[in-house]
């Protein structure tokens, strides 16, 4: 068993997969990536390119209608992506390198602001496409922007609840191990 608690038969503790007699992609740590933190950073990045996506091919077309919403969306989901990214990347390959900052001030702070930041962006986005997207959905056929940016807030909702649980999480590591 792991120190993700995942337990099986393919993941090796020592990274890797066991194939036969060998183990392959020993840089790789995958008992993080099946765990529940694992998981849920994985979710916090996949929401975070899904929602920067949807904003530059429907959202930027209609900044001047959206105006501010999409800059502070824009920016929350840019921050947000970049820092979960590149801690997933860290503790997917270095299992060391997730103990050192899961027990630091840093995963409680970042999760915590990200959670904040998710949230009010995405209150923003939501009463900027109902007032300025919805009226011109209601009359102009074949309009994506109000489906996408309403598709946007929702998963901005979704990605605050995502960081409010690791921020739980991460506090729960801090206090055991710090």
């Amino acid at each position: 068993m792991s120190k993700f608690g995942i337990r099986g038969p393919t993941i090796n503790e020592r990274g890797g997969i066991n194939i036969c007699c060998c183990r392959v992609c020993t840089c790789i740590n995958f008992s993080f990536i099946v765990s529940k933190i694992g998981i849920i950073k994985g979710a916090e990045v996949l929401l975070a390119a899904m929602c920067e996506t949807l904003l530059i091919r429907y959202g930027i077309p209609y900044a001047s209608s959206i105006g501010q919403a999409l800059t502070s969306f824009l920016t929350a989901t840019a921050c947000c992506f970049t820092t979960s990214s590149i801690l997933l990347f860290c503790y997917c390959f270095s299992e060391k390198s997730y103990n050192l900052i899961r027990q630091s001030f840093f995963e409680i702070l970042f999760n915590g602001i990200a959670c904040f930041l998710y949230l009010s962006a995405s209150s923003y986005m939501g009463f900027a496409t109902v007032v300025y997207l919805h009226p011109q959905f209601l009359i102009t056929p074949g309009f994506m922007a109000y489906p996408a940016m309403t598709a946007v807030y929702y998963m901005g909702y979704v990605a605050a609840l995502a960081h409010g649980v690791d921020c739980f999480f991460a506090l729960k590591f801090f206090r055991r191990h710090g």
